[in-house]
């Protein structure tokens, strides 16, 4: 099994939901990367998911843009952060997963790409403006090195491209809640339930609810619908305001004593 497969059978035995928060590489400085991937396992967390910084992001809401902005003026790289991956790999064991966009990808090479962040031990990337109509362009690299594409679902993604999407891979299922981009919501469409619940009745892999989650109500009433919750602008405003305590307070449920190897 791979990490993600661990750690949601070590979930489910548990009777845990998965908590993946989101930080920004180099927003902080990329010194602090590891030592904020660290503080993430220790206070919880399934799952780390680490965006690179993009000048032109489609998905990433004002928050998670100000901190690619910070970071990217930080003078944070891909490759820089690729290197601090692979020191993070060695003190913990939660899986890592890699947000980026296509562009960086291309510019820094596919195959070179690939073959850098499994050497880092990066089990998983999400590229949310590859769809899966183009996505053979990586998948197969992703595949041999044992990487996992994360593939996403949205409010408006038909039943049959769901099933179809869900299909693929050993991960989970990255299911938006909004019509929109990231960012905290103070409520959710009324429909959003009943498509979650549609969607975890459709996917052979986990179900994980991403976008505008900020707080432990939203939490408990999305995880009675699905596998887990990915949180990232309450998270990246955490950091940039120093407020550990109440990170560790936002994701105290989620400890659990078991790891994975």
């Amino acid at each position: 099994m791979n990490r993600f497969e661990q750690t949601f059978s070590l979930l489910k035995e548990n009777n845990k939901k998965a908590f993946i928060p989101y930080i920004m590489a180099g927003d902080g400085g990329l010194e602090s990367l590891v030592d904020r991937m660290s503080l993430l396992e220790r206070f919880g967390a399934a799952a780390i998911e680490v965006g690179v910084p993009f000048s032109d992001p489609v998905a990433d809401g004002p928050t998670i843009q100000r901190a690619g902005l910070r970071a990217l003026e930080n003078g944070t790289t891909l490759k820089g952060i690729i290197a601090e991956l692979e020191k993070a790999r060695k003190i913990i064991s939660t899986p890592i997963l890699l947000m980026t966009y296509l562009n960086p990808i291309y510019s820094y090479g596919i195959e070179k790409f690939v073959q850098e962040i499994q050497k880092a031990g990066v089990d998983g990337c999400i590229i949310p403006d590859l769809p899966i109509e183009e996505e053979d362009i990586i998948t197969k690299q992703l595949e041999e090195a044992q990487v996992e594409l994360i593939r996403l679902v949205t409010l408006t993604t038909p039943i049959e491209r769901i099933r179809t999407i869900s299909s693929k891979g050993k991960g989970f299922l990255y299911t938006v809640t909004v019509k929109g981009i990231t960012g905290a919501r103070n409520k959710y469409d009324t429909d959003l339930y009943k498509f979650l619940k549609t969607v975890k009745e459709v996917s052979p892999i986990p179900v994980i609810a991403g976008f505008g989650i900020s707080n432990q109500e939203q939490i408990a009433e999305l995880t009675n619908y699905c596998d887990g919750v990915i949180v990232g602008s309450k998270i990246v405003d955490l950091f940039e305001q120093n407020r550990i305590s109440e990170m560790e307070n936002l994701m105290s449920s989620f400890k659990q004593e078991t790891k994975i190897v």
